[in-house]
């Protein structure tokens, strides 16, 4: 699976970390719906193998569907085992070296440009900037002037008025959790869902 070519033309990974697993599979139902249809179901949620397995049963090729929060080759197995066709982990984890001797593609968490660096070196197919609201826009945007060549994708705390800031920097995508999902996962308003993801999906065809 082409994760890079995936990310460039969606631009959205919606992350789905839930304290309820049928909430969360709804959620992910909704945003299919919706149009999002790149999503990470976080390991750090409930019964998250569970919920990535009835996604996969569910809605099969309407969803490009990975695992995030990987953290052990265990945990890299596992997700995959469960229908995950891609990992994310939060920095470089034996999980994401699991993962890439396994083929599976995997977006790495890094934050400094060593960080980064050390990612890319050891096979991701893009380097997840986390959190990034710590540089916002700008941090990105210098980081992208070193490495060039490797792709970026921001993740926490990215908010919908900030979607067009992220691209313009030069990410290939974004990431972003609970500024879209809200309380969706944990049982809460799929009405409000719907609504952000609207906005989401206007920010993104804004450009």
């Amino acid at each position: 699976m082409d994760l890079l070519g995936v990310l460039g033309g969606r631009r959205l990974l919606a992350i789905v970390r839930g304290r309820d697993p049928e909430a969360a599979m709804r959620t992910a139902h909704v945003l299919v719906e919706e149009g999002i249809d790149v999503l990470e179901v976080s390991l750090s949620g409930a019964d998250a193998l569970a919920v990535i397995a009835g996604i996969h049963a569910e809605l099969g090729s309407d969803v490009v569907l990975g695992a995030g929060t990987v953290l052990t080759a265990a945990d890299a197995d596992d997700a995959v085992a469960a229908g995950a066709s891609f990992v994310v982990t939060p920095a470089l984890s034996e999980g994401a070296t699991r993962a890439v001797s396994r083929g599976v593609p995997a977006l790495i968490g890094a934050l400094t440009p060593t960080e980064l660096w050390n990612a890319a070196q050891a096979g991701a197919a893009a380097v997840k900037v986390f959190p990034a609201s710590l540089g916002g826009p700008p941090y990105l945007a210098a980081l992208r002037d070193p490495f060039p060549t490797v792709p970026l994708v921001p993740v926490g705390g990215v908010a919908a008025d900030q979607v067009r800031a992220y691209l313009d920097a030069g990410s290939v995508a974004v990431g972003v959790g609970s500024p879209l999902t809200g309380d969706a996962p944990h049982g809460g308003d799929l009405a409000a869902l719907r609504t952000r993801a609207r906005r989401f999906r206007r920010e993104l065809d804004a450009g």
